[in-house]
């Protein structure tokens, strides 16, 4: 039984709520650690979840692959009664999303990729970076993060304390099984063949995934734009999240004006 979070949305009075949006979370990293995105989309429902052995999510049983979450996911949308979702994922969470929005089309609305890449056919990120990031003290010692933070994720550390104040440790078995589960993974071979209206957004100095990985998902998604945060790191959706926010709402909302349109119509 996965750990799993629902805002529900709150529309001013009278609007109908947005499409829901599913977001998938960066390696590690539990519901709390973006539960600020619910305070920028809140004429949506937003669903979320730990990855086993993360969070509060029991360890996993087994190791699983980015096809079987994609389906995990997929069942526990329509448990919670959701047709259809708009799609988000962060680093590893937007490989998730990739192959998520290819498995299940019918379920995705518009997908939204941020700090990811394409999987094991990727531009590679600095070594110390790295190095740093595989590091487990930066999930139990959160002085080690503000002495390291630039370095692990780039960029200014705007909003790195409440960052910081979110993370909950992993289980080792939950990290290991969440790190070798991408390991051989592309989305390379399906890229040209999402349907759904995609947003790839990078930032320019983020050195985990450096900024080319995100122009060449744009090159492959048929349709897919390419937004770059100025000075934006890895972790661009904390530090620059008066920038990034109206951006993928803007975004999100084309969506919801076009199905507007087509009713009226």
């Amino acid at each position: 039984m996965l750990r799993v979070a629902v805002w529900k949305a709150r529309p001013p009075a009278g609007q109908t709520p947005a499409t829901p949006l599913l977001f998938f979370n960066g390696i590690g990293a539990n519901i709390e650690v973006m539960s600020p995105l619910a305070d920028w989309f809140p004429d949506r429902d937003l669903i979320t979840f730990d990855m086993p052995g993360i969070g509060g999510s029991p360890n996993p049983v087994a190791p699983y692959r980015p096809w079987t979450m994609a389906w995990t996911a997929s069942r526990l949308l329509k448990q919670l009664g959701y047709d259809k979702v708009d799609v988000m994922g962060v680093s590893w969470g937007g490989g998730l999303a990739q192959q998520f929005a290819f498995q299940c089309p019918k379920q995705t609305g518009r997908l939204v990729l941020a700090a990811t890449s394409a999987g094991v056919i990727m531009a590679p990120g600095d070594i110390r970076a790295l190095s740093k990031m595989a590091d487990p003290k930066r999930y139990v010692d959160p002085e080690f993060m503000r002495k390291n933070f630039e370095a692990l994720y780039g960029g200014e550390t705007k909003g790195s304390d409440g960052h910081i104040g979110r993370i909950r440790a992993p289980s080792r078995t939950g990290y290991l099984y969440q790190l070798g589960a991408m390991v051989g993974w592309t989305s390379v071979p399906f890229l040209p063949f999402l349907k759904a209206p995609t947003l790839v957004m990078m930032g320019d100095a983020d050195r985990i995934v450096p900024l080319v990985n995100g122009k060449f998902l744009t090159a492959l998604i048929p349709g897919a734009r390419l937004e770059v945060i100025k000075d934006g790191g890895h972790l661009f959706l904390v530090s620059k999240a008066e920038i990034a926010a109206p951006i993928i709402r803007d975004f999100l909302d084309e969506g919801r004006v076009k199905v507007s349109r087509r009713k009226a119509a």
